[in-house]
């Protein structure tokens, strides 16, 4: 029990890991291949792997007793977590450094809790608070390179896409609230990466033209490693152990590690990338983590605490 337990917290840590290192695979991408044909190559690779891994887990036939409004909530998912999001990641990748755009990654949970607070009135406590004002203001101190201020006038288009990348992310987790009371995890995910393949390829042939395709024939190595490591790392593997984690530790645990997203993406863009590691940088990813850190030890707090009844 206690080597599966320590294996499935490894795996978690590998999870953080591929998900930081998809921010310098995705910067390699977006300086080498067209952004929405890159972007419909990754998740049809992906797909390949998640349709078999649903067809060896034995759920294929779930795909049957899928009623109209799940179809639909699965189809806005995949348009913002998808479509949306690919395209302002691989857009934003194209000026603004990996390491400094994987900061962004402390917003998630923060504007996620903020309005499942104002949408499902969830309950919050002032650790949680503490934790979430902390995480914005660390996250907003990196992206503005120390001058949070200022980031109105100074930023450039990179990293307002940043935070459009953040806003598809928080929508796609706030339906998959909805959507995942009636589907299971592994299935909702496949449909919504098929389904956003084919949104990219429409998108793709729209907006860049048959030539885009072609023109993917002639990047780099090291684009094609990194596209290929997307789509079955960060994109496949990253999940199950994800999923892993929410089975076996409870979803409370398994999105602690997503404090370790930034610090990975750091780490990974200065030494494959030689991206330099600013004092604003290091200063805003320690704040961003420790608020994500409090947010979470705010929510096993309220786990823990008992209702009181009434007598």
């Amino acid at each position: 029990m206690n080597t599966s337990r320590t294996s499935t917290h490894m795996g978690l840590i590998a999870m953080a890991a591929l998900w930081g290192a998809s921010w310098p695979w995705g910067r390699i991408v977006a300086q080498a291949m067209p952004p929405l044909a890159a972007a419909s190559l990754r998740f049809w690779l992906a797909s390949l792997l998640l349709v078999l891994w649903l067809y060896r887990s034995g759920r294929m036939s779930a795909l049957r007793t899928l009623g109209g409004s799940q179809w639909a909530g699965l189809a806005c998912a995949c348009a913002v977590g998808v479509l949306g999001y690919s395209v302002f990641f691989l857009l934003a990748l194209k000026t603004v450094p990996a390491g400094k755009a994987a900061t962004v990654v402390a917003l998630n949970p923060v504007l996620t809790m903020l309005f499942a607070v104002l949408l499902f009135r969830e309950r919050v406590n002032t650790v949680m608070c503490l934790g979430l004002g902390l995480a914005v203001m660390g996250t907003l101190y990196a992206l503005s390179d120390g001058a949070p201020a200022a980031l109105m006038s100074s930023s450039g288009a990179g990293e307002w896409l940043l935070l459009g990348c953040a806003a598809c992310w928080v929508a796609y987790t706030l339906i998959g609230r909805v959507v995942l009371t009636s589907v299971d995890a592994l299935t909702a995910t496949t449909v919504t990466a098929c389904m956003g393949a084919v949104l990219l390829l429409v998108a793709s042939f729209v907006q860049e033209g048959g030539s885009a395709w072609a023109g993917l024939l002639k990047a780099t190595a090291a684009a094609w490693y990194s596209l290929v490591a997307l789509a079955l790392g960060a994109t496949a593997l990253a999940y199950a152990w994800y999923l892993k984690g929410v089975q076996q530790l409870g979803a409370g645990v398994a999105a602690a590690y997503m404090a370790l997203v930034p610090l990975f993406g750091m780490l990974w863009s200065s030494l494959w990338l030689q991206e330099p590691v600013t004092r604003s940088l290091l200063e805003g990813g320690a704040a961003s983590i420790l608020g994500m850190l409090l947010m979470n030890a705010g929510r096993m707090r309220m786990g823990r605490e008992v209702p009181a009844t009434n007598v």
